[in-house]
């Protein structure tokens, strides 16, 4: 299962974080300081997998991909495979969208994982289904509730 999802610039300021077993804010904050210093002590030539246990308990791992000024990180566990992992943090940022646009990679993110599971890998049908969200929103910003004939009567 999958525990987190988590976006940073390299200043340690998060972008979104996405936790799926609750977690009061304050442990939150803790937690994306953690997995920050973590990461930003690294390496960038070593591996994009980190053991985790120290951080989110027994049985956790940590995977990430550093593009740019962000850092794209996973927390899950050992039902999870690592590689798949990574491959779906490829998925989640071949969408460029989506950093400049919080509400797109919110929607992103919830059409790959799902309480904690992967549900879509294909960034194909997930930019379809983005697409179709997008489409409705753009539809129902149209929609105006007063007929034109009401609203026009003051300009007479």
């Amino acid at each position: 299962m999958i525990k987190a999802v988590m976006v940073m610039n390299t200043q340690g300021k998060p972008r979104l974080a996405k936790f799926y077993d609750y977690e009061p804010v304050e442990k939150q904050q803790e937690l994306i300081r953690s997995v920050f210093a973590a990461l930003s002590s690294r390496a960038e030539n070593v591996s994009n997998f980190v053991e985790a246990d120290a951080i989110f308990g027994l049985d956790s791992r940590l995977v990430y991909k550093h593009y740019a000024t962000l850092y794209f990180v996973f927390v899950f566990d050992s039902s999870e495979n690592e590689l798949a992992m990574l491959d779906l943090i490829q998925v989640f940022v071949c969408e460029l969208d989506i950093v400049f646009n919080y509400g797109k990679m919110q929607t992103i993110l919830d059409e790959i994982v799902f309480g904690g599971q992967v549900l879509e890998t294909s960034s194909a049908e997930v930019m379809k289904v983005v697409e179709e969200i997008s489409k409705l929103e753009a539809a129902s910003n149209a929609i105006t509730f007063v007929p034109k004939t009401v609203s026009n009567w003051r300009g007479r």
